[in-house]
């Protein structure tokens, strides 16, 4: 039996110089839009925002919910990419948007994938959706539920397509969590960031894609992520950017037509590329101090930032300082590598809570065996260090 664990938390305060100004004052974005966002993705750090809360039609971004348990769904195993999916009727029926898939036929998971998130796919979402969840309802209310989970409170759907139906909304703060939350699954971006490619290649069924985000083309660092347009939503987009290694996230909704979408949701990236960067307070991999933990086969055990943190500012030169904070979890053995072993906090000098990470070990910590501790009391005592 091992003795209590006895852990001697490393928990250290950092004061960092961080350069603040105040961006330009009185700036109008969005002023055709009904409703949008600009977020850094790292952080969730607001840039810019205008009736966030409001509950809107969203149409085709919608798909992104749905996308997220696809995408988890492939994680877990339950799916593959190379599986192949039938067609019912009600997949092939869909209206609107899609890829013109025929009843019965059958199309690899990736190519579904890739219908959906390029050209925005009515019947190749209901495919994904009714493969997951049996059934479409049933894939709705997967939908909802995961909803619950991120904590939204302005989203409800009724549809995995975002077609226009009463009930079926959401608003722009949490269209932003819902994008941030697909963005997670890394893999998504090899789907979003091609401006075209084809389904079918070779076949005299061979149908050729073009993204529906014109952005992915004409604005430097785009690569995703969805768009959406129906009578109620209007013209509708969600565009990753990156520069400079800080991503940003623009949500816009209700714009009358896509050229004014296009050019106001470009205008509002480059106004956060412009007046904001972000400054790296530590790097993935990074030690953070160390520990020790009674009878296992490590005498000091680093522990690692999971990821960079990050803080997002203003260009310019005000100073600001910085604390942070490691918290470690209840440790029990063992412990693997890349484990969640608890939280690096970063502060400012209110107290407010600017970044959140898990922090980890860099190698896999075990119970010690009986011969290895008899071993260690024996040198200690033969040093005089325990008597």
């Amino acid at each position: 039996m091992l003795k209590k664990i006895f852990i001697l938390i490393l928990i250290f305060v950092i004061f960092l110089p961080t350069l603040y100004v105040k961006a330009e004052d009185n700036i109008t974005l969005l002023s055709n839009a009904r409703s949008g966002l600009l977020v850094e993705t790292s952080s969730g750090n607001i840039i810019y925002e205008k009736n966030i809360n409001e509950r809107v039609s969203v149409a085709s971004m919608t798909k992104m919910m749905g996308m997220i348990l696809v995408m988890e769904s492939l994680e877990d195993g339950k799916i593959r990419l190379d599986e192949k999916v039938k067609t019912s009727k009600n997949a092939s029926d869909m209206g609107g948007s899609q890829i013109w898939l025929s009843e019965g036929e059958e199309m690899l998971v990736s190519d579904l994938i890739k219908g959906v998130m390029m050209a925005s796919a009515n019947d190749g979402i209901v495919s994904l959706a009714e493969r997951i969840g049996g059934t479409e309802e049933k894939f709705v209310a997967m939908m909802n539920e995961k909803a619950k989970l991120l904590g939204l409170k302005n989203t409800n759907f009724v549809n995995p397509t975002g077609l226009d139906e009463e009930g079926h909304y959401s608003s722009a703060y949490d269209m932003s969590i819902i994008a941030r939350e697909l963005m997670k699954h890394e893999d998504i971006f090899k789907y979003t960031s091609v401006y075209e490619d084809y389904l079918r290649k070779g076949t005299e069924n061979e149908y050729w894609l073009v993204n529906t985000n014109k952005l992915i083309k004409t604005f430097q660092g785009a690569d995703g992520l969805k768009t959406g347009m129906t009578d109620n939503a209007g013209y509708c987009m969600a565009v990753t950017a990156k520069r400079n290694g800080m991503r940003l996230l623009a949500i816009v909704l209700g714009e009358e037509n896509g050229k004014v979408r296009n050019q106001e949701t470009a205008e509002l990236l480059e106004y956060g590329f412009s007046n904001y960067e972000l400054e790296t307070i530590k790097k993935k991999g990074d030690v953070l101090g160390t520990i020790h933990i009674d009878k296992t086969n490590k005498n000091n055990i680093e522990i690692v930032a999971s990821k960079d943190v990050t803080v997002l500012k203003n260009k310019g030169s005000e100073k600001k300082e910085y604390r942070s904070d490691v918290k470690l979890h209840n440790l029990k053995l063992p412990i693997t590598k890349g484990s969640e072993i608890g939280d690096l906090v970063v502060l400012d000098n209110l107290g407010n809570q600017i970044d959140k990470i898990s922090v980890t070990v860099n190698e896999d910590i075990k119970k010690d065996n009986f011969l290895n501790i008899y071993l260690k009391i024996l040198l200690g005592v033969i040093q005089g260090e325990l008597v």
